[in-house]
């Protein structure tokens, strides 16, 4: 058989996969040469020396020498080969002397390669002179070398270049065999050959000496405007005109496709085209957009954003300002051809910025608004603008420019009252006159916050017991506005009680009474004449009983002696009481004025006293008979001047007061009010609303509704994460009310919401917000440690004066459950259920929210049996699915009755579907929704309760959903119910609903919550901090920053990354006046970092910022 396979061999010969030049194959030994070729030796080293090789052809020369004098040094080859027949023994000799040799080629290739590569390396990193380094095997003269020429490859990559650095691919050599080695070596040195041949041109001597692609003089060279640059040309398909409206003309846009579809297309092409050319082309675009649709304010402002581009890419200041006055022609050419259009108007002047000075700019300002004084928008911006410049800023001048905007604004909105056709539609579906009226309470509410925080307490609640009086409270008279305030100025010089005192009754009521009790004056008048019988008797009166008549002159006179004559019967303390009160705080009267107290305890002692004057001196003054009459300066003392300084009179309100037509803007003025004194109110605007993003950047103190969410997310990360640092906002910005202020505003706020609930009867939100506001009065706090409900007694008193009020029954319950009284809850729930067949249509609609509340109370329990709780639920939102009439708890649910109630939920369902296309969506229709959520959820499981909520965010466009706050609730409602069943469910369904529900309501905090909530389970904090950045960047707002923050804080993040978001904040132009933004970062260097210089110069940065 050998004898035949050699006789085979030597007949067919076969190429070998080295071939040797010169020699045939028949001079080649038959067995032992070819197998000690060492490309088929399993050796891995051998597959590593191969690819060092062809990573590095500098050395791949010298090495093949190297072998060539190996091989002349060994034993030279003959010419001629005869096959020999060897024994074992010499096979093994000849193996282990090849063996031997391979090593000591190993050994010498890899010491060259390592001298030769730190040659390669070393040729920009390495100070010329130094003989010895840190790698040498010599030992330095010196313990030590500077290195004056660092590797510029570190700074711009931050790390070692990848060119320097050996690249490795995982592999088990034992488990691959002999025909995988070969291919995994073969694929590896294609690829590294790939690299090689991408990355030849960083080992060129050429762009070593001038530089790489990250050198000034390559960026240079990409910002030179005759730089060819290659731009993709995609072939443009005419865009079809369709008229504006809802209708769409089908049949013309079927033949455009269709034409568009016969004509060959042409292809995509490359363009070579310099900067110079691209401004060129763009501007010529532009042109001809601007030409054809000259009211399209897209086109005008992309063209304008187009010119902020060409400006950032020239380097002379002088081209720059051209580029500008070119922007501002451009706009200004825009706003002549669109002169109603307020973001071009906006964008204008925000271009104006930019040049002119801070006078001109301000005049500017006003010839705008003076042409557009019924923009609420462009008086917000105008106000922001000013209220933040510090170089004019006065107190005073502010409130004149907040009296013009209100009256001009108060102006628009009756010229737009007295155009509305009554007839033909009601004044409520005016959504230009709502819209108008809503921006004009905004602007009222941004006066009342300045006027707060800049000290002026008392100031601020007064105007809003004016405009409330004013506005909710106006009697039904048909005068003119003049007339109305020359009215009001009497009930407001009275003595009657106003908004939020003790026994108020609103002006309208008083004002009746006042004329109830005129009339019975003069009819008293008129009987007592009647009875007069003529003739004098001669008799008088007593001196004594007689009368003090007073001439007009010696009036002022006598008031003065009489308020003097009272000071000095009260206790006042003398007017030595100021140097003694400042001598107890540590202050030395005798001192020098410019004399400077360094001890911090008289600092602290002295912010102490202040704050506590600050919480006990919001409420104004009521002016006294004797002391209206007599002039400031009869009254030396300095707490009789303080006293009168808080007496708020009719001059100061009279400017910025304004009458409400429509319901919405009355209803937002009362639910603002209640917000603004720190009551707990449920959610009546959605958050993209303006009112709530006037409202958080206007925000001194976090209020309780965003502390929550954001404690839970402390919380969250607490237990996560076992390296966090304990801090937290909370901690940051301490407790945001004392509680003896809190109290007395708590009882302010009972009596004014009492009040505003005869304007407002039945209106669940309000009567919610008067039982907490009684709650928080009588507790001192929020505290449920109560065995009896501090507001029982008022929910009693206001349901025997309104018994069918079935969803005051349903906020009592929910009061009562709060308080842990879940019987005395469920008897008030069964009462009020039980009576809904007995009352009209129109109050049985409010059955949705009665049976939802009662069956999320009952999931809510936590101290009784959660399957038992769980059965009560389903009995109760079984009870509304089926329609029957409610029975309370006995026993579970039957399945025929399980069956009825799943029909009856979806044809109500069904039945909505109309309402919600026409946009009629109220909050009974999302409780009817929920219900039907929470039964597919505890009969069926997460995913039907989930799927229900997937249809019914089908029954309404995307745009409206933007606009509601019943369709916020709901997303929040589906968000939570899809984190509560998350492991039946993949995770990455809850983070895209997030994701979605952020894309719509960008500035929700229940939706930041959700995100870090879900982000610890599902994915790693640098996602989390990209979410951030990314809606910091695109949709700046204080919710997003302070989420952002809080997470980082709360984690225990970079000081650098902290102070990274800080300032990036407050580099915005709008949320730079945010109070709340610099107490934050002032306290988080003071409490946390520790850097007190750090926290003055940022105090000076927030004092310019804000001057107020």
């Amino acid at each position: 058989m050998e004898k035949a396979g050699e006789e085979s061999a030597r007949e067919e010969p076969k190429t070998s996969l080295f071939p040797v030049s010169g020699s045939s194959l028949q001079d080649f030994p038959k067995v032992p040469q070819w197998l000690s070729n060492s490309s088929f030796t399993v050796d891995v080293s051998v597959i590593n020396d191969a690819v060092s090789a062809s990573y590095n052809p500098n050395i791949t020369q010298p090495e093949e020498q190297e072998e060539q004098e190996d091989q002349k040094e060994s034993k030279p080859l003959p010419n001629n080969y005869e096959l020999l027949e060897s024994s074992a023994s010499d096979r093994d000799s000849d193996a282990a002397e090849i063996d031997k040799r391979e090593r000591k080629k190993r050994k010498r290739k890899r010491k060259r390669y390592g001298e030769d590569a730190a040659a390669a390396n070393d040729y920009a990193s390495r100070k010329p002179g130094v003989r010895s380094w840190a790698t040498s095997d010599s030992k330095p003269s010196k313990d030590y070398y500077f290195d004056s020429r660092g590797d510029r490859d570190n700074l711009a990559f931050g790390c070692l270049y990848r060119m320097d650095v050996a690249r490795y691919k995982l592999h088990n050599s034992v488990k691959l065999s002999g025909v995988e080695l070969q291919a995994l070596y073969l694929r590896n040195q294609r690829g590294f050959l790939l690299d090689r041949d991408g990355d030849i041109n960083a080992l060129d001597s050429k762009l070593k000496s001038s530089g790489r692609y990250w050198s000034a003089k390559y960026s240079a060279l990409e910002r030179h405007k005759n730089f060819k640059r290659v731009r993709i040309a995609a072939p443009k398909i005419s865009r079809v005109n369709v008229p504006p409206g809802d209708f769409i003309p089908f049949l013309d846009i079927q033949t455009s496709h269709e034409s568009v579809g016969s004509e060959s297309l042409p292809r995509t092409s490359t363009v070579e085209e310099s900067w110079e050319d691209e401004v060129l082309r763009k501007t010529r675009e532009f042109n001809k957009m601007t030409r054809e649709h000259p009211h399209d304010e897209k086109i005008w402002l992309a063209f304008a954003e187009f010119q902020d581009r060409v400006a950032s890419m020239q380097p002379q200041k002088g081209a720059r300002l051209q580029t500008l006055e070119k922007k501002i022609s451009i706009l200004e050419k825009a706003s002549e051809l669109n002169p109603d259009n307020e973001e071009l108007l906006l964008c204008l002047l925000k271009a104006y910025h930019s040049r002119d000075s801070t006078d001109v700019f301000i005049g500017r300002w006003e010839k705008i608004l003076m042409q557009h004084s019924g923009s609420y928008k462009l008086w917000k911006e105008f106000l922001h603008v000013v209220q933040g410049e510090f170089s004019r800023f006065k107190i005073s001048e502010m409130r004149k420019m907040y009296a013009h905007a209100i009256q001009a604004l108060s102006a628009a909105c009756s010229k737009q009252y007295r155009q509305v056709d009554r007839t033909a539609r009601s004044l409520s579906q005016d959504l230009a006159i709502v819209q108008l009226e809503l921006g004009l309470v905004d602007i009222f509410f941004c006066l009342c916050r300045f006027e707060w925080q800049a000290g002026y307490q008392e100031l601020a609640t007064a105007l809003l017991q004016a405009e409330i009086e004013f506005s909710v409270f106006s009697p039904s008279l048909l005068i003119t506005e003049q007339s109305k305030q020359r009215l009001f100025e009497h009930f407001w010089n009275s003595d009657g009680a106003r908004v939020g005192e003790e026994g108020a009754l609103g002006w309208s009521t008083w004002l009746e009474k006042e004329e109830e009790n005129r009339q019975k004056v003069i009819k008293e008048e008129e009987a007592s004449h009647e009875n007069e019988k003529g003739g004098w008797t001669g008799w008088s009166e007593p001196l004594s009983k007689r009368k003090d008549v007073r001439s007009p002159e010696n009036v002022d006179d006598v008031a003065v002696e009489e308020f003097e004559e009272k000071l000095e019967t009260e206790d006042i303390k003398p007017e030595d009481d100021t140097e003694a009160l400042l001598k107890m705080l540590g202050i030395d009267v005798d001192a020098e004025a410019n004399g400077e107290v360094k001890d911090p305890s008289t600092w602290t002692r002295w912010s102490e006293a202040e704050l506590s004057r600050d919480c006990d001196q919001w409420m104004p003054v009521r002016a006294r008979s004797s002391v209206g009459a007599s002039p400031s300066d009869a009254t030396p003392d300095r707490e009789v001047d303080e006293q009168l300084m808080r007496v708020i009179l009719f001059e100061d309100v009279n400017e910025y007061l304004f009458s409400l037509s429509s319901e919405e803007a009355r209803l937002s003025l009362v639910s603002q009010f209640i917000d603004f004194f720190g009551g707990k109110i449920s959610q009546w605007i959605c958050t993209n609303s303006s009112s709530w993003t006037e409202k958080t950047l206007s925000l001194e103190t976090l209020p309780d509704y965003i502390m929550e969410d954001l404690r839970r997310v402390h919380d969250v990360l607490m237990k996560v994460q076992s390296s966090s640092s304990g801090f937290s906002l909370e901690l940051l910005l301490g407790s945001s009310n004392d509680i003896s202020r809190r109290t007395n505003m708590m009882k302010f706020l009972r009596n004014a919401i009492l009040l505003c609930l005869t304007a407002f009867p039945r209106n669940y939100i309000l009567e919610e917000a008067v039982l907490v506001a009684e709650d928080l009065s009588i507790t001192k706090m929020n505290s449920c440690s109560c065995s009896v409900t501090p507001c029982r007694a008022l929910a009693k008193c206001l349901l025997k004066s309104d018994r069918q009020d079935l969803l005051l029954c349903g906020v009592y319950a929910r009061r009562e459950a709060v308080f842990g009284n879940i019987d005395y809850a469920r008897k008030v729930f069964d009462m009020a259920l039980s009576s809904i067949d007995g009352l009209p249509l129109e109050l049985q609609s409010n059955a949705p929210l009665l049976y939802f509340w009662y069956a999320e109370m009952e999931l809510a329990n936590n101290s009784g049996n959660s399957t038992q709780s769980s059965l009560r639920a389903v009995h109760i939102l079984s009870c509304l699915g089926s329609g029957v009439t409610y029975s309370p708890f006995q026993c579970q649910p039957s399945s025929m009755q399980l069956l009825r109630a799943h029909q009856g939920y979806k044809e109500r369902i069904r039945m909505l579907r109309s309402a919600w296309a026409r946009g009629v969506i109220d909050d009974h229709s999302i409780a009817l929704i929920c219900s039907a959520a929470l039964f597919e959820e505890l009969i069926t499981g997460g995913a039907a309760g989930v799927e229900v909520l997937d249809q019914a965010f089908t029954m309404v466009l995307p745009e409206r959903r933007r606009q509601s706050y019943q369709l916020e609730f709901l997303f929040d409602y589906y968000v939570r119910m899809l984190q509560k069943h998350y492991k039946q469910s993949r995770l990455s369904k809850v983070w895209d609903a997030i994701s979605q529900g952020l894309h719509i309501y960008p500035f929700s905090p229940k939706l930041f919550n959700s995100l870090v909530e879900i982000s610890n389970l599902y994915t790693v904090p640098n996602k989390v901090r990209l979410i951030f950045d990314d809606y910091c960047h695109k949709k700046p707002s204080v919710i997003v920053w302070l989420f952002a923050l809080s997470y980082e804080i709360s984690r225990g993040g970079s000081q650098h990354r902290i102070h990274g978001l800080f300032e990036r904040a407050l580099a915005n132009d709008w949320l730079r006046s945010s109070v709340l933004l610099w107490r934050c970062y002032i306290s988080y260097e003071i409490k946390i970092a520790g850097n007190l210089s750090a926290a003055r110069r940022i105090f000076f940065r927030a004092i310019h910022a804000c001057p107020w």
